[in-house]
């Protein structure tokens, strides 16, 4: 079967830049081959980034702010493309995918019953003259599931057959994990996938909030390479009182977002102790994502997590993570577990779940589905998202003879 050039469109909870992943996917038996091409990433404009920050929950929004942010990130992810498409694709694109920007993910009492991505597809279409994929989440959800993590799917075809028990994890705005059992060893089971509950959103929140301005007089907005969580004291009574939360002791599958995990939520929690300095707090939260991965991942018995995502450039965070599982980097460590990035494996961990999301318009482009029902929770397996044809004469390649059952990287770049 021909190749399918793809261009992924990825902004996660961070909400601070656009991913453009681009790359080559072909069918080769019943493996999807995927060729990286690239990736590039548009940061939010100051001016359109505050808005969306106090449109988002806890902050109540009208129906025109809305509707200018879904205007404005659907022309931000429209100009994304087309630079994806002149500089990674040669102007040869043949299908967007674009999971759009979330702003409100409506999980209550052990359920999903919404979720809303904005960034109006027709923008993306207009400007790129590219049929494209879009709400991918919506589908899943209609069919009962938890609508994310929807990488499961790729982490699954990617890691099924490996060695032990592999664990996918991503450390975006919030951490998710895909165990993928039944590798060559012959454990067994479904495939499971979660949110693990906070990775960067109150380390982001605490920063911005409490940490002031660094020696150059710039404001804080993350905690670059750790420094601010090397310098702070986990604070236990805190960390105590951030491990209670409900959202932990919930049974897989179960997803969250910053409609529970914002400044407000902190404020909450930091008025039942003294006043600490902003390195304590900051400290304090990175430990607890490094705690709460682990526990997560722990009873599983994981010989192996891949990580990606931008909490993998956060070396506190990564350390203190291979602490809590007993691991080591690279190398493994005695009754424990490999701790490695996605790079290791070729699969560029800054850019993974846009790479993800063009192996899922490969798929919906295809008519197959983009789910696994154990990992969402849905009743079955669904063809997801819209297709908003890029002009006239709208031609899909209709299903393949053999479904891909796993995902292969390939470092040879197509011309």
């Amino acid at each position: 079967m021909s190749s399918l050039r793809v261009v992924g469109l990825m902004s996660g909870t961070s909400y601070d830049a656009i991913d453009a992943a681009a790359a080559d996917l072909s069918l080769d038996g019943d493996t999807l081959v995927l060729t990286p091409l690239g990736m590039i990433s548009t940061v939010y404009d100051d001016d359109l980034r505050a808005e969306l920050a106090r449109a988002l929950p806890p902050a109540a929004a009208d129906l025109a702010t809305v509707c200018r942010l879904d205007t404005r990130i659907g022309q931000a992810f429209a100009a994304a493309a087309v630079r994806a498409d002149e500089e990674l694709c040669g102007g040869r694109a043949d299908l967007v995918a674009s999971h759009g920007q979330t702003v409100f993910h409506w999980a209550q009492d052990g359920r999903v019953h919404g979720t809303l991505q904005i960034g109006d597809a027709a923008w993306i279409a207009e400007a790129t003259g590219r049929p494209v994929v879009s709400g991918f989440r919506t589908r899943d959800v209609a069919a009962g599931g938890q609508g994310a993590p929807l990488v499961s799917i790729v982490d699954v075809m990617w890691l099924r057959g490996r060695p032990g028990l592999p664990v996918a994890l991503n450390l975006g705005g919030i951490g998710n994990v895909t165990v993928v059992p039944g590798g060559a060893e012959g454990t067994g089971g479904e495939p499971l996938a979660f949110d693990t509950g906070p990775a960067n959103a109150l380390i982001d929140a605490a920063v911005r909030a409490l940490a002031g301005r660094d020696a150059s007089g710039e404001a804080y907005t993350m905690d670059a390479g750790g420094a601010l969580a090397a310098r702070g004291t986990v604070h236990p009574p805190l960390l105590r009182r951030l491990l209670d939360d409900p959202y932990y002791a919930l049974p897989a599958p179960k997803t969250t977002g910053k409609e529970l995990f914002h400044l407000p939520y902190l404020h909450s929690v930091l008025g039942s102790c003294a006043p600490l300095p902003a390195e304590d707090v900051v400290a304090t939260l990175t430990r607890l994502t490094a705690r709460t991965v682990a526990d997560a991942i722990r009873p599983f018995g994981a010989t192996e997590v891949i990580a990606s995502g931008g909490g993998t450039r956060n070396p506190v965070l990564m350390d203190w993570l291979r602490q809590e599982l007993g691991a080591a980097g690279g190398t493994g460590a005695a009754g424990g577990c490999v701790v490695r990035s996605s790079d290791e494996l070729g699969l560029p961990s800054a850019a993974k779940e846009a790479y993800a999301f063009a192996v899922l318009g490969w798929l919906t482009a295809h008519g197959l589905p983009g789910t696994v029902p154990s990992c969402t929770g849905a009743r079955r397996a669904s063809v997801l998202g819209s297709i908003t044809p890029g002009g006239p004469g709208l031609r899909l390649p209709g299903p393949p003879a053999t479904a891909p059952a796993g995902l292969s990287i390939s470092n040879l770049r197509c011309s």
